[in-house]
């Protein structure tokens, strides 16, 4: 059976890639800057994304590429545009070097908007880069991706356990990063062409940011309990950036560029570019995938 190839596997979307792909027996070829332990079913290509020749070594003879890895936070637009542009071409051009057909993108809902923020305007180039690459692709703007090993979520989990849980203004959905990985693995598998979705847990409208903090806040502190939802106007979200930042220095999550993302009303995924049911539907309703969330955070010692 030949591999897949992936990068972005030691990350938190790509580790539930290869917990799924070793449920299902499916080889796995992942690209790694450091090394790593032996795990059935996988194996590791020392490299990144600059690195011509370790790219060439991990989509040899793979049946599909899953292109995961890319930046999310960064102290200027040029960490954006190495991570997730050039990285993405780098990607490509190995794929078709390596005479890989299938290519299946993960992008971002941010590249809807791509004037709000460095971050969704590198996640849109890319985007153009694989349209208009000679493979059969397939896109996923996921929204805000939530569960086991997401340290971005984490620090709201632990304000929960303060009683409070700070959010801003406006609609996001969610989805939950296992339901994420089957969809993935679906479309690597599927023969479906030139195809964007954005895929959520099937909330129709979305969840506004006040009941998500309410459900982590549940989620935390146990059925019924409630938390004090700060509201964070725009103005206040790029005040608690530049503080974050001061403290933090560059290990600051809550950047100026992540608070202009922030900052807009609507993540919500359009059912227009929904998943044909056929291919994927979602399984974890988000009230139950968040507290499983918080057990998975309390079982590594996280939380």
């Amino acid at each position: 059976m030949a591999p897949l190839a992936l990068t972005g596997a030691t990350g938190f979307v790509g580790q539930a890639l290869l917990d799924l792909a070793g449920a299902r027996g499916l080889p796995v070829r992942a690209l790694a800057r450091r090394p790593q332990p032996p795990r059935a079913g996988v194996d590791w290509v020392a490299g990144d994304l600059a690195d011509a020749g370790a790219l060439a070594r991990l989509c040899s003879g793979a049946a599909a590429v899953i292109h995961v890895a890319g930046v999310v936070n960064a102290p200027d637009p040029a960490g954006f545009e190495a991570g997730n542009v050039a990285g993405t071409a780098a990607v490509l051009a190995a794929a078709q070097g390596a005479g890989v057909r299938r290519f299946v993108h993960v992008s971002s809902l941010s590249a809807r908007e791509p004037g709000l923020s460095a971050y969704g305007a590198s996640k849109a180039r890319a985007e153009a880069l694989v349209r208009a690459a000679p493979l059969e692709w397939a896109m996923v703007r996921p929204p805000w991706i939530y569960g086991p090993r997401d340290a971005d979520s984490l620090e709201l989990f632990r304000m929960a356990r303060l009683g409070f849980v700070p959010a801003p203004y406006g609609r996001a959905s969610l989805l939950h990063v296992d339901d994420l990985a089957r969809l993935l693995l679906a479309l690597a598998a599927s023969s479906i062409s030139g195809a964007l979705y954005e895929a959520d847990d099937g909330q129709p409208g979305g969840w506004d940011h006040a009941a998500i903090a309410g459900m982590i806040g549940a989620a935390v502190r146990g059925e019924g309990a409630r938390v004090w939802v700060p509201r964070l106007a725009p103005g206040l979200l790029h005040a608690l950036a530049r503080g974050d930042r001061l403290v933090r220095g560059a290990a600051a999550r809550l950047t100026p560029d992540r608070a202009a993302y922030m900052s807009h009303p609507d993540w919500v995924c359009s059912p227009a570019a929904g998943v044909p049911v056929d291919l994927w539907r979602p399984e974890v309703p988000s009230p139950d995938g968040l507290a499983a969330t918080a057990q998975w955070y309390r079982g590594a010692g996280w939380l």
